[in-house]
């Protein structure tokens, strides 16, 4: 039986892991031959950043910029809508919504 790995890396140029399962707080996971310890819930499919990155920064998945981040996040930190905002199109959430005006 093999282990199933905890964290994808997509494409070598990214700078975020994708969850390969709920990855809990207090976890420690190996990010380049460091280890990190997670400090919030990751959810199965969600972001991780593989090293510290600043606010700004340009986010990449598959080797393309996805979005830049809006605060600073450490290493082994949840990436997501709380942080990342797409460069591409509006972002929305149950906080914010947009309605056309006519």
């Amino acid at each position: 039986m093999t282990d199933q790995p905890q964290l994808i890396l997509l494409h070598p140029a990214d700078n975020i892991l994708i969850a390969a399962q709920n990855i809990a707080a207090g976890t420690d996971v190996d990010l380049d031959g460091a280890l990190v310890r997670v400090v919030e819930l990751i959810p199965i499919g969600h972001k991780m950043a593989r090293r510290a990155l600043a606010a700004g920064t340009k986010i990449t998945r598959y080797g393309a910029p996805i979005g830049s981040l809006t605060e600073g996040a450490a290493a082994g930190a949840h990436v997501h809508l709380h942080n990342l905002k797409s460069d591409y199109i509006a972002t929305h959430d149950r906080e914010t919504v947009t309605h056309d005006q006519h």
